[in-house]
């Protein structure tokens, strides 16, 4: 390490393609990430890597001049020169946000094309901004959910803090998000704000009443009836028995579906509005929020997205994205299941009701994998759009694992097994894994082919806490620091399937 660093010293007064060019040459144990390189005044920081750990460095010509706010082992080197070889935390991370503002996440509502980049392990940034430098979209990369911060014992504050180190260490300058995942309460969302994450993915699913999405035409009469006399006047004057002219479309609603659609979605809808104002209160115009309204069992009709958005802006609530549940199935991991036909048709009105109230996003949720739905949404929403993944990048790193580390992932198939049934009642899927074959009978040359079989896929997909908190974390994670070039390159070709499909231009 102390050789690396003098070795840097020898360059840190050159510029920037100077010094990269010096660590390019360096090799053996320790190897440093070019693109990582930046100066602060006369010092040199950078990342790099050794068989066991990544690390952050820290060049300066003395003790003096070393930048503060590192932190690490500090290290004395020729000709006076000072060093300093750190850990990737917390404070190392805030010390890269204060020097490098293009390392702290932003608000991305002004962005046209956005993409959720859920990474449950926090290697993925690189590979994800590989595929972002080619296309027209602004990642959001450190995004999670409260479900899946228990699963794999996280903190939204680790999550911002991988991503920094992701972007510092691929030296991505055009901006990313943050996104504190389908949120439910504001103590909760207080925490993701003070992790520095600008977005917040609203799920209203328990404030909304969706059981009366079932109820009989009496019941919801009766429950509508209850509500203020003043409330229950405005929604007969403006949407009993009307019609909607929206874009190519139009959409009506008559009295039974607006009564249904108050009793469903007025509780959710002040909720809404309380937590606009929270965030407005903390960030002022810097936050991007997303209302969620797909974790339900029936999907979402026009005319209910309608009255959703009117509703919301007669509120002044301003939103940049919303989910609604589109119709058919999108199961984690793979592909969409439904009538495509059925699928183009309401989608194009779902896009044509978000260009006509505010050109917001329209936002797919359980996104990643639907590659037979990307045309229509890329061309119906004209790029507007916010495509949420979560898994998928696990799941590549799983077949990254499957392929190279054969042994290991024999044992990541049978721990998946054993809490299979235990992850079911926290996701959705119809996977039947009595079709995959016993491991123990294959070949190694076919383990990296179940990531291609849906059933397989889903096993893997919803199993990863059990995995990552288990007895394998440790041979899992010494796995993927060996693989991490192979790790990169697959995201970055997974994710270019994505954003090709969705037709967003290249840059």
């Amino acid at each position: 390490m102390k050789k690396i660093a003098e070795s840097v010293l020898a360059v840190v007064g050159k510029d920037l393609n100077g010094i990269k060019s010096a660590m390019c040459m360096n090799s053996g144990d320790i190897e440093i990430y070019p693109d990582s390189v930046h100066k602060i005044g006369d010092a040199a920081v950078m990342m790099g890597r050794n068989s066991e750990e990544r690390f952050l460095m820290v060049v300066a010509y003395s003790e003096k001049t070393m930048p503060a706010g590192f932190a690490g082992e500090k290290l004395a080197i020729a000709d006076g020169g000072a060093a300093l070889v750190g850990k990737l935390d917390s404070t190392n991370a805030a010390a890269l946000r204060k020097y490098f503002p293009w390392c702290a996440p932003k608000s991305l509502r002004n962005v046209k094309t956005t993409v959720g980049c859920g990474d449950r392990l926090g290697l993925a940034t690189p590979g994800h901004v590989a595929a972002a430098k080619k296309f027209q979209v602004s990642p959001v990369i450190a995004q999670q959910s409260m479900r899946e911060l228990s699963m794999t014992n996280r903190t939204f504050r680790s999550v911002v803090d991988d991503t920094v180190f992701g972007v510092f260490k691929s030296d991505y300058q055009l901006g990313w998000g943050a996104d504190g995942d389908h949120l439910k309460t504001i103590p909760d969302i207080d925490v993701a704000l003070e992790a520095g994450m600008p977005m917040i993915t609203l799920d209203l699913s328990e404030v909304m009443n969706a059981a009366a999405g079932d109820w009989e035409d009496s019941k919801v009469d009766a429950a509508f009836a209850e509500m203020a006399a003043d409330f229950k006047k405005r929604i007969a004057d403006e949407y009993f028995d009307k019609e909607f002219v929206i874009g190519e479309s139009s959409v009506k609603i008559d009295a039974a579906t607006a009564r249904r659609c108050a009793v469903m979605y007025t509780a959710a809808l002040d909720f809404a509005v309380k937590v606009y104002n929270h965030l407005k209160s903390k960030r002022g115009d810097e936050f991007d929020l997303e209302i969620s309204i797909d974790e339900t069992t029936s999907p979402t009709l026009p005319s209910h997205h309608l009255y959703i958005v009117r509703e919301l802006r007669r509120s002044g609530v301003e939103f940049s994205s919303l989910a609604p549940r589109f119709i058919g199935e999108f199961q984690k991991a793979i592909d969409y299941i439904g009538d495509l036909a059925e699928f183009d048709r309401q989608f194009k009105v779902h896009a044509q009701i978000a260009k006509a109230y505010g050109n917001y996003k329209v936002s797919v949720h359980s996104g990643s994998d639907k590659f037979a739905v990307y045309p229509t949404v890329g061309r119906e929403t004209g790029g507007y759009l916010h495509l949420k993944t979560a898994g998928t990048s696990w799941l590549v790193a799983v077949t990254v694992i499957a392929e190279h580390e054969c042994a290991l992932y024999r044992k990541m198939h049978k721990a998946a097994l054993a809490s299979f049934n235990d992850m079911l009642k926290l996701y959705h899927i119809t996977a039947d894994i009595t079709k995959i074959a016993d491991v123990d009978t294959l070949p190694d040359a076919e383990l990296v082919k179940l990531m291609d079989m849906p059933e397989a896929r889903q096993l893997l997909h919803i199993t990863y806490g059990p995995i990552l908190t288990g007895e394998l974390r440790g041979e899992f994670f010494k796995a993927m620091h060996k693989l991490e070039k192979e790790y990169e390159a697959a995201l970055e070709k997974h994710f270019d399937k994505h954003l090709s499909l969705l037709g967003v231009p290249a840059r």
